[in-house]
């Protein structure tokens, strides 16, 4: 195992995030309705969310100094989300404020068996506009860029330039899915995708860790250095060059998936930015995923790292 994991007092990792910020409206419900069909719903909770508010509070946890890079409407529920954000203690002094626009929502159904359905509402997220300076700035004192799909494309391309310039590595989750244009490949050094989000990429159905693997294998020879794929329930599967490695899953009770996937993201990236080896921080990373899916929420479900190691 690398020293640097067992390490009492690693060094502090300094992630920079670019991404979205969602108030989501979560609906808990003994089914969802088929077409046409009016269902009760059992509760309603707003809670904080959004890919890049996740990702950047998971990091937090796990003891990083984070800066968020986001965009919120001047209302009620974008000032909620900066202040949730603030007690993690996660910097949002570059989350811009936009009149005349609502902070983005996202609509979540969770039926009893924990699985989720998620209809977003973009709202502020789609008017993110970087202040390209201070992202620079940023990450030149950065380990880490933190990367996802639900804010526009052109900005995650001028995040990934400016990192590029900056020598900043990028670890990019392209959820939701969408084509990567092949120029992007060589600048994403860490890509963490999900078996459809594999699938979608290379067209290889993801069945099992090995072929989990193999369309890893086939990312990689698109210029990305280290690719996790994430098989829910089975665990996942880590391929860099030269090595791969299937770590499962423990079996826990499922109460609601959202935010799974953005607390193994944050923790992974943590501790690679503290020296772990990929093979080493990628079991951490499950058992974090695996507490988040315990609990109810976004924000809200994502464990400490005291609450991992414990």
């Amino acid at each position: 195992m690398n020293a640097t994991t067992t390490s009492s007092d690693p060094k502090t990792a300094r992630v920079a995030v670019v991404g979205s910020l969602n108030m989501d409206v979560v609906l808990t419900l003994a089914r969802v309705p088929a077409a046409g069909e009016t269902v009760a719903a059992d509760d309603l909770n707003y809670l904080p969310g959004g890919k890049g508010g996740n990702q950047a509070v998971a990091c937090a946890r796990h003891g990083a100094q984070v800066s968020l890079f986001g965009s919120v409407g001047a209302d009620h529920h974008g000032q909620t989300l900066k202040s949730a954000l603030q007690a993690d203690g996660v910097s949002v002094e570059h989350v811009s404020e936009h009149a005349g626009v609502p902070t983005g929502t996202a609509v979540i159904m969770v039926e009893p068996d924990g699985q989720n359905r998620i209809c977003v509402v973009p709202g502020a997220n789609a008017g993110l506009v970087l202040p390209e300076a201070a992202l620079q700035a940023v990450l030149a004192q950065s380990d880490y860029l933190v990367l996802q799909f639900e804010t526009p494309v052109a900005v995650v391309q001028q995040a990934l330039q400016v990192a590029q310039k900056a020598g900043c590595p990028v670890v990019l989750n392209p959820s939701p899915v969408r084509e990567v244009p092949d120029a992007w490949w060589p600048w994403i050094h860490t890509l963490v995708v999900n078996e459809h989000e594999a699938a979608a990429f290379t067209g290889m159905p993801i069945e099992s860790p090995q072929a989990a693997e193999q369309a890893a294998r086939a990312l990689l020879a698109r210029g990305v250095q280290q690719v996790v794929v994430t098989l829910g329930a089975q665990g996942a599967v880590a391929v860099e060059q030269g090595a791969a490695s299937f770590h499962p899953a423990p079996v826990v009770s499922v109460v609601d998936t959202t935010a799974a996937g953005d607390t193994f993201l944050g923790a992974m990236v943590t501790r690679l930015a503290e020296g772990s080896a990929l093979a080493d921080a990628v079991p951490w990373a499950i058992r974090a995923a695996s507490l988040c899916i315990g609990k109810a929420g976004a924000q809200p479900s994502i464990p400490t790292r005291e609450q991992v190691q414990a």
